[in-house]
Parts: structure tokens; sequence; C-alpha cells
């Protein structure tokens, strides 16, 4: 992809140094006062063309990971492989700085089992934009003199509102599947389309998202439930892609209309309480997105069906792969909402079903299914469920009576002659 470098003074843009996170500026100034090149990066840059407030201001700069360790008393380093430095200040905030990396050729790549120098990935700015997935995140902000710098064709995909994949499509998607899921994320979240290629590959190279690592596909999957949910699963639908995360859970999604209507309806629940400022844990946005495929399992049956629906779980065959606990407390939770829902139906008091571990979570994605709001304090009829636990708790074994050991009845010893 060869593109010529576009530089846009701060006159020909809307980016605003206002709008940039001080402390983001105050790192980009140092590192300028000490000789080194430092640019604000990726998504920060894309959303404040776009007038949007983004959610993370990250740095780059050709500083390596020790020089800004030695000149910033705040900065933990992390990772193995490539390093970063996370500068950390008041409030949890953390502004990550990177130094610019740039892809291996065939001929600096490790043999199997062998480690990368880190010198050979650092890189040049331009380097390092042509290493990112998609045109619209490799923008760079000069704050000291107010330019955006384009390596790749970014503003021009900006302006034309289209996600665009850096380099052959065909390639980059073999080196890495996710990048299919990414390009698909961003052009929902943003409203954009996706570009004519970008969008032809997708088909072709799809199923090797299956054989990414499952511990990867369940990190990227949580993402989609921190910002609208219902727009990106739509597309992940449209595409073809939600059997090659979530197996045999995505095939009925993408097979059964009926059940993606209920699955949209419970989506755009979430996204609206969120935008309203409430907090779901994880294991409840779990919870909400599988019921419309777990409610199925509870019609017109009786007793425990926690079995039987972990033995869906593992039979569905989903890539995104759950940690165990996680799976049991979605699990746990899809059977006291059903329980929850036919106490409520029969008018019947479960006083022990009140005081199960999660209790107070599973009634919150059942008010969120049944009346599209989290409930208040006073919503949980206590005549029914007498007073649960706090949301969160885990249940406390009930105290046992401890029994005294029995005593080991001594053996006489024999007469000593």
């Amino acid at each position: 992809m060869t593109v010529t470098i576009r530089v846009l003074s701060a006159s020909e843009h809307c980016l605003k140094r206002e709008d940039v996170d001080p402390d983001a500026l105050k790192i980009i100034a140092r590192l300028n006062r000490m000789g080194f090149l430092a640019y604000l990066c990726g998504g920060a840059v894309r959303d404040l063309l776009l007038g949007r407030k983004p959610k993370d201001f990250d740095i780059v700069t050709d500083a390596r990971p020790g020089q800004i360790k030695k000149r910033f008393a705040n900065v933990f380093i992390i990772g193995r492989r490539f390093r970063l430095a996370h500068v950390h200040f008041p409030g949890n905030k953390i502004i990550e700085v990177a130094t610019f990396r740039r892809d291996l050729t065939g001929e600096e790549a490790p043999a199997p089992g062998e480690r990368v120098p880190p010198e050979l990935l650092y890189g040049t700015p331009r380097e390092d934009s042509f290493r990112r997935d998609v045109t619209i995140n490799a923008l760079y902000y000069d704050a000291q003199t107010g330019e955006v710098i384009d390596y790749a064709g970014g503003v021009e995909d900006l302006a034309a509102r289209r996600v665009r994949i850096i380099g052959d499509p065909a390639v980059r998607y073999t080196e890495d599947p996710v990048r299919i899921w990414r390009v698909v994320r961003y052009a929902a979240r943003l409203g954009f389309t996706l570009e004519e290629e970008t969008a032809r590959a997708i088909p072709a190279f799809s199923p090797l998202l299956g054989k990414c690592a499952a511990a990867r596909l369940y990190e990227e999957l949580n993402k989609e439930f921190v910002e609208k949910t219902r727009p990106v699963v739509d597309a992940l639908r449209a595409h073809g892609l939600l059997r090659h995360i979530l197996g045999g859970f995505g095939e009925d999604f993408e097979n059964d209309d009926v059940l993606y209507n209920r699955l949209r309806g419970l989506l755009d629940v979430k996204d609206r309480v969120q935008k309203d400022g409430a907090a779901l844990i994880r294991e409840e946005m779990y919870a909400l997105f599988f019921w419309p495929w777990a409610e199925s399992f509870f019609n017109g049956k009786e007793g425990d069906m926690s079995p039987i629906l972990d033995r869906a779980f593992e039979s569905a065959g989903t890539q995104a792969v759950f940690p165990k606990k996680m799976r049991a407390d979605v699990v746990h939770l899809l059977t006291l909402i059903a329980r929850i829902g036919k106490a409520f139906r029969l008018n019947r008091p479960s006083l022990s079903l009140g005081r199960q571990a999660l209790f107070s979570s599973a009634f919150r994605v059942y008010w969120l299914i049944e009346r599209g709001v989290l409930p208040g304090p006073d919503d949980v009829p206590r005549e029914l469920f007498g007073h649960p636990q706090p949301g969160g708790e885990t249940a406390q074994p009930e105290k046992t009576k401890r029994r005294r050991p029995r005593r080991r009845r001594r053996t006489p010893r024999p007469p000593q002659n």
C-alpha cells in the first residue's frame, strides 16, 4: 500500500489542543523537551477529528521504555515481547506510552522458540503507522505544531466515513484473523461503511477466527459489552461471524430470526441502561446475552437445570472459551432467573431462593428482561424472597455442629517380665 504522507496544519483540521487530556499533553511536552519525538496516536486522534470524546489518550514516541522509565517517576513497564510504559496519575488514570514499532521482515522472523531482540521491533513513525489495523487509527497529532500526520490515507477515509484495512486484506487477515472482527467493530460503532476490498475478503477468511487462541477471543468478546453492543452484534451476524466466535450459540442466533430478535431487544435494553449510567457486572451482561437461548431449556421442565445448561455450554463448541468460574456463574444466574420468573408466575414464596449467592444479580437481570429497567430497592417482593443477600456476595456454607473426635480405645500393654 503506497500512500504519500499527508500533513494537515492546525488550520486544516478541527482537532483542538484544549480537547486533549492535559496529562497527555504534559507527557508529550516533557518528552519533546528531552529531545524525543512524541505524538498522540490511534483512536484518540480519530475520535477528536470526528468530534467525539476519546476513551483513552495513547502516546507513541521514539523513546525506549527504559528511557521513559528513567524520566518519569510514576511509570510502570508492562509486557514481555514488546514493553509498554504506563504512566499513572491520581484517580486511577493511566496513559499508555509506546515506542514506535515495525513489522519484522521474512528474514528477521525468529525460529520457533527463539526470542526476538527488542531492538528489531522498534521502528519509525511511518513503519509504526503501517503495522496498525486500519487507516483511520494510523493518524498522529503533533501537539507542538498542531499538525495531524497521515501516512496511510486515514484522513481521506475519515472524510468518506469508511473503514479500510491497511495493506492487502488477504495477507492481513491471515496474519491475524482477529482483524476481521475489529474492522467490523470499527464500522459498526462509528456508523461507517467497510471499504470494498476490506469487506470482500471477510467470508473467505472468517473461518480462521476459530483457530485463534480461545482466551484472546474471549477478551475480544468482553470488549463488545463496554460500549454499545447491539450495533456490533448486528454487524457480526450480518457477516456470518457469530458462528466462528460462539459456535452453536452463534449458529442459532444467525439462523433463527425470532431468537435473534429477542436477543436484539435485550441488547437495546442493556445499551440504554448503560448509557444512562448504570453499571452492570460482566456476569450480568453475559446472562442477559444468553437468556434468549437459555429460556427454551426451562419451558415445561422441573428440577435443577444447571447440569443440563452446563453441558449445553460445553457442547456448543464456543471458540471464545469462558473461564470456568465465569461460565459457572452465568449458568447459576440463568437458573436463578428462571426460578425467579416461576415464583412470580405461581405467586409461590421461595425464601431460600432469596438467600442464594448471586440472587441480587439474577433479580437485576430478570427485571431488565421483564421491565426493561433496573429494579429499585423496593422492587424485590419480600413476601416471595425474604431479605436477599447483597449483590456479588458468595453464599456462606451453613454452620454445622462440630462433632468431638472419637477417642481411640487404648489397648492395654502386655505385662512385662
